[in-house]
């Protein structure tokens, strides 16, 4: 079986984005373990804040087969990618973790990690103990020194009380 860590994320619809985009990865996948709910202000846009939620699962489908159908979830509930980059989103699904592999076209390990808490703090919540395996360092030991070293605005609640 295949472990992969997946980020989701929306700032429009919010809670309904994120329960109907949790419930097409329950028919895609197994295992599947969901962190606390996170809520971040947009980045790089002037937007609604967005929740983000940190999910693991488990498959044995491969990578690419994992990116399809995270694209095809994201199609489903109507995101547009044709739209820039930092802009308000209905849904964003991304794979940010497969296995320990390395792939710099695939964007995995998500540089993304080491860049947002609304990544990283889902991550360190779901996985702890687990090594970046490009970093040689727990998520845990990551999510201290970047809580020690960046300015960041970011709210944690009980997933199941807000989403129900």
């Amino acid at each position: 079986m295949n472990l992969l860590h997946l980020n989701i994320g929306s700032n429009q619809n919010r809670r309904i984005n994120i329960r109907l985009a949790l419930n097409k990865l329950e028919s895609n996948f197994t295992d599947i373990t969901v962190s606390s709910l996170f809520e971040s202000p947009a980045e790089g846009f002037v937007g609604s804040n967005f929740y983000n939620v940190g999910v693991n699962a488990s498959t044995k489908k491969n990578i690419n087969e994992v990116l399809n159908i995270l694209h095809d979830i994201e199609s489903s509930l109507g995101r547009e990618r044709s739209l820039p980059k930092f802009s308000s989103r209905i849904i964003d699904l991304d794979l940010v973790l497969y296995n320990d592999v390395i792939d710099e076209n695939l964007n995995v390990p998500r540089g993304d990690i080491l860049r947002y808490a609304f990544v990283l703090a889902p991550l360190a919540e779901l996985n702890p103990e687990d090594i970046h395996p490009q970093q040689g360092i727990s998520y845990l030991n990551l999510w201290k020194e970047f809580q020690s070293n960046k300015d960041f605005e970011l709210n944690q609640y009980n997933i199941n009380k807000l989403l129900g």
